[in-house]
């Protein structure tokens, strides 16, 4: 007969979760979460800066937008990353006026030291119309 057995309708493959899709390696990532939400925050306007020495001048060195996801294609691209001082420039309230809401914060500035280039450093930064909160991640 061509109806299956009991034991051949049991037999379906288990779902399984979609492999996550792996953002490009680079020596210093993001991250934004808006903490209001509980969702990614998409299409936030960020900057990189790096000190200069001598006169401590900032140079601007990359900008970019969130996706959907939060992320951003990789601030400094594997090699490029130099011992120093670096900082990263969130454009918060435009984001919030996008949603709707006025912010406490204009923008947010995240200063931090590269000590050792060779190692992958992650920054990402947790927002709400009141509140900030970043640390050093892997």
């Amino acid at each position: 007969s061509s109806t299956p057995s009991t034991a051949q309708r049991c037999s379906l493959p288990v779902p399984q979760a979609p492999a996550k899709p792996e953002m490009p390696s680079g020596s210093l990532t993001t991250h934004v979460l808006n903490t209001a939400t509980g969702l990614p925050a998409a299409g936030l306007a960020l900057r990189l800066a790096q000190l200069g020495e001598p006169g401590g001048q900032w140079t601007e060195l990359a900008q970019r937008w969130t996706d959907a996801d939060g992320r951003c294609l990789p601030l400094l691209p594997p090699g490029q990353a130099e011992a120093g001082t670096y900082k990263l420039r969130f454009e918060t309230a435009a984001y919030w006026q996008g949603l709707g809401y006025t912010s406490f914060y204009p923008f947010v500035e995240v200063v931090f030291t590269i000590t050792d280039p060779a190692q992958k450093l992650h920054v990402p930064l947790l927002i709400s119309p009141y509140s900030y909160t970043t640390y050093r991640g892997s």
